[in-house]
């Protein structure tokens, strides 16, 4: 999926997001919810008006598996196995709406080589968490 240059991408990206997961995913669930606000609905633990700390909590989990993915990128399917059978059959989410908040937070340090590695590694997040669907 990933050639030689884009895995180091990925993996240099990632060592810039490594303390951050929870601020990183917080702003990535409400991004999502002011984009789609549909996608609400499969987080009713986080209720109506989600406060900090489950926000914080929520998308500390939701980057620890990006996490997980990054360092099993030769072997995605496997690493996300567990969490692709959640979202198809418990969850029954759809992940592909991932937004970018790297940009934001990166800003110089991320690079539009590095945005295309993880364009291309998150769409192959994506197929993984997606394909028990089919």
């Amino acid at each position: 999926m990933l050639n030689a240059q884009e895995r180091a991408q990925v993996a240099q990206v990632w060592d810039l997001i490594a303390g951050h997961e929870a601020p990183f995913g917080a702003e990535l669930l409400l991004r999502l919810f002011t984009v789609y606000p549909s996608t609400k609905t499969y987080f009713k633990h986080l209720g109506v008006f989600p406060d900090e700390v489950h926000l914080l909590s929520h998308g500390k989990r939701l980057l620890e598996a990006v996490g997980v993915a990054v360092l099993h990128m030769d072997n995605l399917r496997w690493a996300l196995s567990p969490l692709a059978d959640l979202h198809a059959h418990v969850l029954r989410v759809d992940p592909s709406n991932f937004p970018v908040v790297l940009a934001s937070h990166l800003q110089g340090e991320y690079t539009v080589e590095m945005q295309a590695a993880w364009d291309k590694f998150l769409t192959g997040v994506a197929v993984v968490l997606t394909e028990k669907y089919r």
